[in-house]
């Protein structure tokens, strides 16, 4: 797994053996990152399900202004760290939450912190034929909290797999999808003002 563009474009990062984590695939990063083109510089962004982080260094690596990760394994985030400090990326831009992302979601929130990028892609849900995703992906989509973090004219990119079908639900609408084997990763953002009052900060 590398990074595969800005300053540290090329740079390996390591995913140690034996933990439970599904990276992006580079192809799908490098797709992902080439439709936001100069959207990332400048860019305050907010990971979720970081796993690697590799997504977040992405980000740094293109100039973003700040990422914040979130990842609740204490394994991972350690590889996280890790990463950061073997590839050089600036410590002063970059914070790692290591903690549940729904309730990260709402004590950001509740901080009143914006972000115009927010990426996000979780473990995959199963194929849910009939039946309503229970997915990674389909709770952040129904989670109050989200929209709020989510800056005027910002972009939601969420990863799922091709046999999770999510459902769209207000206020996100769909932008574009990009699809590479099992791997989909979404550009979502707000088809109508927040209600800034509509979620209530959660317990970490």
């Amino acid at each position: 797994m590398r990074i595969t563009g800005g300053s540290l474009g090329r740079r390996q990062l390591k995913v140690p053996k034996g933990f439970a984590v599904r990276p992006t695939p580079d192809l799908v990063k490098q797709a992902v990152f080439n439709s936001l083109g100069e959207r990332v510089a400048g860019a305050r962004v907010l990971e979720l399900f970081a796993g690697s982080g590799a997504l977040g260094f992405e980000c740094l690596s293109r100039g973003a202004a700040s990422v914040i990760s979130v990842e609740k394994s204490t394994r991972h985030a350690a590889m996280i760290r890790e990463n950061l400090l073997a590839a050089g990326l600036p410590l002063d831009r970059f914070e790692l939450r290591t903690q549940d992302a729904f309730a990260a979601l709402h004590q950001l929130a509740a901080a009143g912190m914006e972000f115009d990028l927010i990426l996000a892609d979780p473990p995959f849900g199963e194929k849910n034929v009939g039946r309503r995703s229970q997915s990674f992906s389909q709770q952040l989509l129904d989670e109050p909290a989200l929209p709020r973090l989510l800056a005027a004219g910002g972009l939601f990119i969420l990863g799922h797999a091709r046999r999770d079908t999510l459902t769209l639900t207000a206020p996100w609408r769909e932008r574009k999808s990009l699809k590479h084997g099992d791997s989909v990763m979404t550009f979502l953002g707000l088809d109508r003002p927040v209600d800034l009052s509509a979620a209530t900060p959660a317990a970490a």
